[in-house]
């Protein structure tokens, strides 16, 4: 069975991730753009960070057979200060406009100030403008609220439900999500958020439709195998295999394939892997090491 990891920070995973995402049977990811621990202090390091993540980082998934896709925005955290958000928000649309963005994101609310607000609302004007989908960071703390919240700001600004993935929900907010017609997508974590039971048992309930799986994995506590070992759960509990591919590969290619920059023939076709590339004279190699080479796809 294919899968789609749709929402992992793999800039900050490691190669053993990749080899263990590809065998596992991940074909593509999606990474957001997010914050990095710590606040960043100038617009030169956003501009940095997301030409790594057009350049660099899909270069590096491409050597282990993985597709890599992102999303570009102003993440919440980092919104809150408002000289360099202004800023941050001049940088967008030469970005968004690059090969494999697929959505703005991830934006949204984290403590649901003013200045979240702001500039939730004028990313939200920018993926209208553009007709790029959205993908939504629902907040920790308030998060039902928040999640009404959201929702309620993206259609005060005319964005469609099929064309926005609220992330990071669980149950207390899906019902509101899938109700009122927005991609619901879940973030699978070790001991935080979502767990693979629980995510389970939300598909037996409510079933496929508009149901996203993740696994959000980022440089925290977090497991880039959280989608397959969701997947075999689900199996191994009765869960029809159609209601599988649903929620852990088709939902997120039909959410983001909006875009135009992620289609199912694009996934159809293996990566061939070939580690004797370089990407601006870098390769993932390391002095005597034999590089993998495909001469086929399998």
């Amino acid at each position: 069975m294919m899968l789609i990891d749709p929402h992992i920070h793999t800039s900050s995973r490691t190669t053993d991730d990749y080899e263990a995402m590809q065998q596992a049977g991940v074909v593509a990811v999606i990474e957001p753009s997010f914050w990095m621990g710590q606040p960043r202090t100038q617009v030169g390091s956003f501009q940095d960070y997301f030409s790594s993540l057009i350049g660099w980082e899909r270069f590096r998934a491409s050597q282990f057979g993985i597709k890599h896709y992102c999303t570009i925005g102003l993440n919440s955290r980092e919104a809150n200060n408002e000289a360099l958000a202004d800023e941050v928000m001049e940088l967008l649309p030469l970005f968004l406009a690059k090969e494999g963005v697929v959505a703005v994101g991830e934006i949204g609310y984290d403590d649901q100030t003013p200045l979240e607000d702001k500039y939730f609302r004028e990313q939200l004007e920018l993926a209208r403008e553009m007709d790029m989908p959205v993908m939504v960071h629902t907040p920790h703390r308030d998060k039902k609220a928040g999640t009404s919240r959201s929702m309620d700001v993206c259609e005060e600004h005319g964005l469609a439900p099929s064309m926005v993935v609220i992330d990071h929900n669980n149950e207390e907010t899906v019902k509101e999500v899938l109700d009122r017609g927005f991609w619901a997508a879940f973030s699978i974590y070790p001991h935080t958020k979502m767990s693979p039971e629980r995510m389970t048992a939300i598909v037996q309930q409510y079933g496929p439709e508009r149901i996203i799986v993740n696994s959000a994995a980022d440089w925290g506590i977090s497991d880039v195998l959280s989608v397959p070992k969701t997947a075999a759960l689900m199996k191994e509990k009765g869960v029809p295999e159609e209601h599988i591919h649903l929620t852990c590969y088709q939902n997120a290619l039909d959410a983001y394939g909006q875009s135009g920059q992620m289609s199912e023939a694009d996934l159809q076709t293996p990566e061939l892997v070939d580690q004797r590339k370089k990407f601006a004279g870098n390769s993932i190699l390391r002095g005597g090491q034999t590089p993998r080479v495909d001469e086929s796809g399998s």
